[in-house]
């Protein structure tokens, strides 16, 4: 028998019982489109992850940070002398395996003011200019202060759109761009010329909405006051939210305008500033490991064999978003594949039912020369187009159902439909057919001509 000419029994059959198909596909159906809306979410999640992990400087970022004097170092607290720029040079100098290092200063209650506005940035740090590289920073507007700004201890900063937008306000509110360049804010008591301002950190599902509100006209609602939200609000995720959060000013103007004039604030007994942290950068990630070695190395030489410091990396959160891919995925999985085996039970159940119902016509053409093998091809070969057609109409809805989880259920990750994901359910959707079909095949190949011929 002609594997064409099976293929359009098959069909034929279908459309000789259009809804009976109908219902036996849709289990089919189901549970292709879930498998694709599970890994189009799954796939979201995963892009928006490591684009926030790429955000905060990704796996090839260090910081060293100080840390409590161990139990049996106690004693020697007075001769700890904290990071310090030593530290900085002598990293710069002696671990070939780091290739960057910027000293930060942190004032975490620093208040920004400017035309009787107020802001508190979650980051306002004394840096050195290499922090906007190896903090993976995109200067939109203006400069990033120099070297110079820093020797000089001018009084220069560059602001987040959070802070443009708490002092002078927001694009969304105004409806044209606010650039501040030039501007005066106060840190503190100390006037500040902006000279810079990053562009807008945000995920690509809060792109896509900002973009979408500006051209659709705003809705006016009477639940409570007016009110604009602006973009400096935590919905595109916290990393998204810290880096505009974020003011630089140069490390020298933090130390000896602010720091020092501060209660409290000790310089290290080395002389110089008493550094808050130190970020590193390596060149490569497989390097990681060798290279805080080296940078332990240096740093116990340099605060002379005192462990007040300590390395964090971003490892645990790369493990942590590892984990939390796989366990989506094996869950989704599972969902996706329990779906799919009801409809195989469903395209079993009917091809019994066609059976019982042709078993005359099964056992004719075995007696005008049809061969086992004719019979059971042609009941496999029917189970697969049903199998095959409910795929491909499972893959259509995946695409309505994928848009409607993400109107219903919006995230800060969109879902991205993949060309593998596709391809997968597809498969999986014929496997599920062909394997649903082995039984019926079996039977209606065993039936003898002459009994089936005497069936009634």
């Amino acid at each position: 028998m002609h594997i064409w000419n099976t293929i359009e029994l098959g069909l034929k059959e279908i459309w000789a019982h259009k809804f009976r198909s109908f219902l036996t596909m849709l289990g089919i159906i189901l549970g292709v489109s879930s498998l694709v809306a599970m890994s189009a979410l799954v796939t979201g999640m995963e892009r928006g992850m490591k684009e926030a992990l790429v955000a905060i400087g990704g796996l090839q970022k260090i910081r060293v940070e100080f840390q409590p004097l161990p139990v049996e170092q106690r004693h020697l607290r007075d001769q700890a002398t904290g990071l310090t720029i030593n530290d900085v040079y002598g990293l710069r100098n002696n671990a070939p395996l780091i290739t960057k290092v910027s000293p930060i200063i942190d004032w975490r209650s620093a208040v920004l003011t400017a035309k009787g506005k107020s802001f508190n940035p979650f980051i306002c740090a004394g840096v050195w200019p290499i922090a906007v590289e190896l903090n993976e920073h995109v200067i939109q507007h203006g400069r990033m202060f120099n070297e110079i700004d820093d020797e000089m201890a001018r009084n220069v900063c560059v602001i987040g759109t959070a802070t443009r937008d708490a002092l002078f306000g927001s694009p969304e509110k105004t409806g044209h761009e606010i650039i501040p360049l030039g501007e005066t804010i106060f840190i503190g008591d100390q006037p500040f010329t902006i000279v810079g301002m990053f562009e807008h950190y945000e995920s690509i599902q809060d792109k896509q909405v900002r973009q979408l509100a500006k051209e659709e006209p705003k809705i006016q609602t009477t639940n409570g006051t007016p009110r604009n939200r602006g973009w400096s609000g935590r919905q595109g995720g916290f990393v998204y939210w810290l880096k505009n959060s974020t003011v630089y000013i140069p490390l020298n103007t933090m130390w000896i305008k602010i720091k020092s004039g501060q209660p409290g604030f000790l310089p290290s007994i080395a002389g110089g500033p008493r550094l808050t942290t130190l970020d590193l950068r390596v060149a490569n990630v497989d390097k990681l490991t060798p290279a805080i070695q080296q940078a332990y190395n240096v740093l116990t030489s340099t605060h002379q064999g005192i462990e007040d410091f300590t390395f964090r990396t971003q490892e645990d959160w790369a493990e942590r978003i590892t984990s939390s891919i796989r366990n989506a995925r094996v869950s989704g999985g599972m969902i996706a594949a329990i779906s799919l085996l009801v409809g195989g039970i469903g395209i079993m159940n009917i091809m019994l039912a066609s059976i019982t119902e042709r078993v005359r016509e099964i056992g004719t053409r075995k007696a005008v020369g049809a061969t086992t093998a004719h019979i059971f091809i042609q009941i496999i070969v029917e189970s697969m187009v049903i199998a095959f057609i409910g795929g491909l109409a499972g893959i259509l809805t995946s695409f309505a159902l994928v848009q409607s989880i993400a109107k219903l259920s919006p995230t800060d990750n969109a879902p991205v439909i993949t060309l593998g994901s596709l391809l997968v359910a597809f498969c999986f959707s014929v496997i599920v057919g062909m394997l649903a079909g082995l039984i019926p095949a079996v039977k209606a190949s065993r039936l003898h001509p002459i009994q089936a011929l005497r069936y009634d």
